[in-house]
């Protein structure tokens, strides 16, 4: 067959990495041909990664429930989340805020941070920080937890996760931290200055984002520029220096590289690499590939199609997200606009004859 044959001479130079929210999925639901396409590619051999600005959990739960959902088989080492680079900071950070939902304090330490605090653990440790918060009783004991030395000892960085739940109160504590004197809780600087007391790191810049509603929902990029913007107010008008990681950043980009090189590696010795072991360190760039092409799929231009465009990517756009005809592309045009991710798939691998 024409098709299997076209499918059998691309399969050693070409490469996908997917968006999973308003690709793979509406919410918890499967867009349809989704997971067609991906085991259209897992048949023939095809490498390809989930590159996503979401996150929050652990990638081997997202990975399970990607394969539950999309009834496809997925291995968690072809799962990056926006903070999945985060890995390769836990041997430079000893004490860290995580800030997101309460499941990135497991994630946080699932990659070797030590001293993990979370937002809801200075709350407990003094509401009069967070005088308004939205956390009822019942729930900030849930996800809460006593920090021993949560003011004696320094505080090393902020690390956003994924975005939290309670703006208001988040903020106040970050922006705490950021003009510490030396990262030390309850006190205060005597300077002020764009660089803050302590690194902050976030780990995507997405303005907005699809999910079950009508309308895209604020983002990351939102909570992000609030933070910015209060710290800049408190400091002169001075812009803050931040770190800002997922798509469309190189950082993310250069990350996914790697993994993908790695991920068809172990396609090629037939699953037999580990590839924990493999992670490329913070900004490594991947000095060889073995792809022709790799295509990324994604349904917001601002991150998916610029980051393709400039990290020298392939980019199919889908219209099943973000993306609605009309809106501007601001001079990075996809290869190719499409109605879902299954026509993605076929009309990227007929582009390679």
């Amino acid at each position: 067959m024409v098709f299997k044959r076209l499918l059998h001479s691309t399969k050693k130079n070409i490469a996908f990495a997917f968006d999973i929210d308003g690709v793979l999925l509406r919410s918890k639901t499967p867009i349809p041909g989704a997971g067609d396409a991906l085991r259209l590619l897992n048949k023939n051999n095809i490498p390809y990664i989930l590159l996503t600005n979401g996150g929050g959990s652990l990638e081997y739960q997202r990975a399970e429930f990607l394969s539950n959902t999309l009834d496809v088989a997925i291995s968690p080492d072809q799962v990056i989340l926006s903070h999945t680079p985060y890995r390769t900071l836990a041997n430079k950070y000893n004490k860290i805020l995580a800030i997101g939902t309460p499941s990135v304090r497991e994630v946080a330490k699932s990659y070797g941070f030590k001293n993990v605090v979370h937002q809801t653990d200075i709350i407990r440790y003094n509401k009069f920080i967070t005088p308004f918060t939205g956390l009822s009783n019942e729930q900030l004991l849930e996800y809460s937890q006593e920090i021993p030395d949560i003011d004696t000892k320094k505080f090393d960085a902020v690390l956003v996760f994924n975005d939290p739940h309670d703006w208001a109160a988040d903020i106040q504590i970050i922006t705490d931290l950021l003009n510490t004197n030396n990262g030390m809780l309850n006190t205060l600087r005597n300077e002020q200055t764009s660089k803050p007391s302590i690194p902050i790191y976030f780990s995507n810049n997405d303005l907005l984002w699809a999910n079950g509603y009508s309308l895209n929902r604020f983002g990351q990029g939102a909570f992000r520029f609030l933070v910015r913007e209060l710290y800049s107010r408190l400091n002169k008008g001075l812009a803050l220096e931040d770190t800002v990681i997922g798509k469309p950043t190189k950082i993310t980009y250069d990350f996914a590289h790697n993994v993908l090189i790695a991920w068809r590696e172990n396609l090629l010795n037939g699953g037999r690499n580990g590839l924990l072991s493999k992670l490329p360190n913070w900004g490594e760039e991947a000095k060889t590939s073995p792809f022709d092409k790799v295509y990324m799929i994604g349904d917001n231009p601002a991150s998916d199609i610029i980051g393709a465009y400039k990290y020298g990517w392939e980019s199919c756009l889908v219209r099943t997200g973000v993306y609605r005809d009309g809106d501007k592309l601001d001079g990075f045009k996809p290869t190719y606009t499409v109605d879902n991710v299954y026509d993605a798939v076929t009309k990227a691998l007929e582009g390679t004859i």
